[in-house]
């Protein structure tokens, strides 16, 4: 988990980038030769997009605690907002270019994907978590001797109406 981890950090942290260059193009800011038309709900919704996958790429990478679902609601949030420019282009609501659909395209399959390696992993995890049924009691190795697997944005993962799940778990010494 901790490389799929990264990885998603560190593309999230791309993804961002990526968003905020193309803001910064339909606000009007030339990047060489490339230029996009300047669509001011454009620049906002993907500046606005670009905080999303900021934020989530930050709760992965500095390892918070609400980081998986940081993840699911960054990538939920930028893939809406991509889906909704696609929209607006497919109903001529502003200018197009080649580049802006391709962008488009790529960029709504890639969350798309991250979208589903989050959800991936933070099922994964709540299967894996102490005290779940199938898990054997414990939570699996992580590459950093355990201090990322407890508590990573999952609640002990119980089976609902079990005895587990009406009570909190404790830790430690009693």
């Amino acid at each position: 988990m901790d490389a799929l981890r990264r990885a998603l950090g560190w593309l999230s942290l791309l993804y961002a980038l990526i968003f905020l260059s193309f803001g910064l193009q339909h606000a009007g800011i030339a990047f060489g030769p490339v230029r996009e038309p300047v669509i001011v709900p454009a620049a906002i919704m993907e500046t606005l997009c670009a905080g999303a996958m900021f934020a989530g790429a930050y709760g992965v990478l500095a390892r918070r605690a609400w980081a998986w679902d940081g993840l699911i609601y960054s990538h939920a949030a930028a893939l809406g907002g991509v889906l909704m420019g696609i929209l607006a282009l497919a109903l001529g609501a502003g200018p197009s270019s080649a580049l802006l659909s391709w962008y488009h395209s790529v960029i709504a399959v890639l969350l798309a994907a991250g979208l589903a390696g989050s959800f991936y992993a933070s099922r994964v995890r709540g299967a894996t978590a102490p005290g779940s049924a199938g898990s054997g009691g414990t939570a699996p190795a992580s590459a950093d001797g355990g201090a990322w697997a407890p508590g990573f944005g999952d609640s002990e993962a119980t089976t609902p109406g079990s005895a587990d799940s009406r009570r909190p778990r404790r830790r430690g010494p009693r």
